[in-house]
């Protein structure tokens, strides 16, 4: 990730922000805590949002089979073959992971954190499935090791969000937002870039709706396209447009200039499974990607402006 000043502007990635937390990197092991979602079982609706994976975005994830304790050294084994890493992030990543009964959850949120090589855990999920039995069980994690929850926002437009059918209103994330914020647990909130039919301004009015909220940090990424999705069904039978490289990038740096200086940026890119994405295919060389963003920034940062619209909050 990029840590960049220009025109007096500082964005923080996530790399940084952990080594200044945490006082050196910290690497994250994805898990599977075996949730599904409301979107998926019925009791919102079926099929989960039309962009998601049968795996629930957790894709890069262990098997649910394992334990979480399996799973974290299985992980470990993996990373520590290209890394001297010594401590990790336990990242609840696939489906819903506060979604299910509360033992279950309870259980397993210990188990990862009690292992010896955790520093933190991460926890993916929906808005509206933090009632408050599990805001307590997470407030008592938190005073254990700290606890990050990523909410998956997408979009702040209505119009686009039923689109993809993701089930709760803009209020629902708002409060969600607060009571983790009363709780001092961080909110990282993910964001995609290139939802069918949404412009350049509407994807930069939700970052910027980013700033006037208690969230520690955010998530960009482009649309990915995949196989075996409704809207990859539809992209195979009338495909709509995905970025290119260049406009990805261009748009990439408008929403960093248009950020709060204090909201850390987790990620500007996404990881679409090799075998499942259908587009955007130069996606795929996330190295080259972030050269790409790193190339304009410099090139910007020699300029006197940008062709951003100004930073402001709404």
């Amino acid at each position: 990730m990029i840590r960049a000043d220009w025109h007096g502007k500082r964005f923080y990635s996530f790399d940084s922000y952990i080594k200044n937390t945490f006082g050196e990197k910290l690497y994250k092991v994805s898990l599977n805590a075996g949730c599904t979602c409301p979107n998926r079982d019925g009791t919102i609706s079926y099929g989960g949002c039309t962009f998601c994976s049968a795996e629930g975005s957790g894709d890069f994830a262990s098997s649910k089979e394992e334990t979480i304790y399996e799973q974290i050294e299985n992980g470990i084994a993996l990373i520590s073959g290209k890394s001297d890493a010594r401590r990790y992030i336990a990242y609840f990543q696939a489906f819903t992971s506060t979604y299910g009964p509360i033992e279950d959850l309870r259980n397993k949120f210990y188990e990862a954190i009690g292992h010896p090589a955790i520093a933190a855990i991460s926890i993916g999920t929906r808005p509206d499935c933090l009632p408050k039995d599990i805001l307590d069980l997470l407030d008592k994690l938190n005073q254990i090791k700290p606890v990050f929850i990523e909410l998956g926002l997408q979009t702040i437009h209505e119009q686009t969000a039923r689109n993809f059918h993701r089930g709760y209103s803009l209020n629902v994330f708002e409060e969600a937002v607060f009571a983790l914020n009363e709780l001092h647990i961080p909110v990282i909130v993910h964001l995609i870039l290139g939802l069918p039919g949404e412009t350049k301004a509407q994807m930069l009015a939700s970052v910027r709706y980013l700033n006037g909220l208690p969230v520690s940090g955010v998530k960009l990424s482009m649309l990915h396209v995949l196989k075996n999705t409704a809207m990859g069904n539809e992209y195979l039978r009338q495909p709509f447009p995905v970025f290119e490289l260049e406009e990805y990038v261009d748009l990439l740096i408008c929403c960093l200039e248009n950020l709060r200086e204090d909201i850390v940026v987790h990620r500007i890119t996404g990881d679409g499974p090799k075998d499942l994405l259908i587009a955007p295919r130069w996606s795929l060389h996330k190295r080259q990607v972030l050269n790409a963003v790193a190339h304009e920034m410099k090139i910007r940062n020699t300029r006197q402006g940008v062709n951003c619209p100004q930073t402001r909050s709404e």
